[in-house]
């Protein structure tokens, strides 16, 4: 087991009607003004938006609404909602919303208070020094950004899709209330289980040290996601489900999965950010693509922890045979498993190649995964 630090600041108020708090939570935190942050109008048709709202107004709170925030977002809105902010001297950033809301935010707080261009952050120009605190209601279970440090954002000019990590962008209390989430649709149901399968499994197979706990505590996590989407499908008012979902998608990326486990990396979200820059797939979607893809391809380079992973999971002898299961189960929940699926063709890879150039340098990868592997995981997900 590698040593390690682990670090996790943020206080998560879990449970029903946990929301009606947030106004106690920001006073308690001495917030006086804040923007609040969100994506569709949804918060406003469920009265979400009425009760962030009066409970803002119960503590003396003033609040700057910014919505707008879409799936996969925008460097654009970013640096709007950060002119926002500082015309109104904010002091703080409330995220009403899902991940990409909160990845907003979290951008958005260190943009705040960063003297130049918050692009700067997200491509190493800049140093994130400092950032507005960061509080969160959320409406939809699936990045884990309610308990970690990590922002991606997409430059919609470049085509880049960048993330952001700092000890000051650690959110200080998340409000996780599963009977918020109980209004998102099917598709962002399975997408969101994609995406909690891929934080779960990229330390999992690549890293060069994994702690048998660790394995453990990830199967745990996938068994729990896999379990409880179907309890979702058949009862997505299913209350029980929807917390032990949402607190998975908590724990597979809010460093605990990953503590003493070294030597891993993102190839599959390396990958998939290549195709929601280029075409605004949702990401998980993506993801549920480009995973069976990229196992056929790296199974023989840990085949010990993919029979595991069969094994463990399936019930299966053999790592190929655990491939097959999870593509199978994609396929039975409807989340995407070939680019077909997503419109991209066969035509559309080498624009995707010359995206993932930049992409695999960001994540350090560009040794391994070169031209001609990435267009062979590529056509394998034709």
């Amino acid at each position: 087991m590698n040593d390690f630090s682990f670090y996790n600041p943020t206080r998560v108020e879990f449970g029903k009607d946990k929301e009606q708090r947030i106004g106690t939570v920001l006073a308690e935190q001495g917030v006086r003004k804040v923007l609040l942050v969100y994506g569709s109008e949804r918060i406003q048709r469920d009265g979400l938006f009425d009760t962030v709202r009066q409970s803002l107004d119960a503590q003396g709170i003033a609040f700057v609404a910014c919505g707008g925030v879409v799936s996969n977002p925008l460097l654009s809105k970013v640096r709007d909602a950060i002119a926002l902010a500082r015309t109104h001297q904010v002091d703080a950033v409330l995220s009403v919303g899902g991940g990409s809301v909160l990845d907003s935010a979290k951008a958005i707080a260190a943009g705040t208070v960063y003297p130049g261009d918050v692009w700067d952050l997200f491509i190493g120009k800049g140093q994130i020094e400092a950032a507005l605190p960061v509080f969160a209601i959320l409406t939809l279970a699936a990045t884990g950004s309610e308990m970690n440090s990590g922002a991606v954002v997409t430059n919609e000019a470049t085509k880049e899709k960048f993330a952001i990590n700092s000890v000051h962008t650690f959110p200080k209390v998340s409000i996780v209330n599963p009977a918020l989430m109980q209004t998102v649709s099917r598709d962002y149901l399975v997408y969101s289980a994609a995406d909690i399968i891929a934080h779960s499994i990229e330390g999992y197979f690549t890293a060069t040290e994994q702690p048998r706990i660790q394995s453990r505590l990830v199967e745990s996590v996938i068994a729990t996601v896999m379990e409880t989407t179907g309890q979702l499908l058949a009862d997505p008012a299913d209350y029980n489900a929807r917390a032990e979902f949402a607190w998975a998608a908590t724990l597979a990326l809010n460093g605990i999965t990953y503590a003493g486990t070294a030597g891993f990396g993102y190839p599959n979200h390396m990958i998939e950010h290549a195709l929601s820059a280029l075409f605004n797939v949702p990401h998980g979607a993506g993801l549920s693509v480009v995973m069976p893809a990229w196992m056929k391809w790296y199974h023989g380079r840990n085949p010990a922890q993919f029979e595991r992973f069969a094994q463990q999971l399936f019930g299966l002898p053999t790592a190929e045979a655990g491939i097959a299961a999870l593509e199978r189960w994609f396929d039975q929940i409807g989340t995407p498993t070939r680019l077909s699926q997503l419109g991209i063709t066969e035509g559309h890879l080498p624009a995707i190649l010359d995206n993932l150039k930049g992409n695999a340098q960001w994540f350090g990868l560009a040794e391994t995964y070169t031209h001609d592997v990435l267009a062979e995981i590529l056509k394998t997900a034709l």
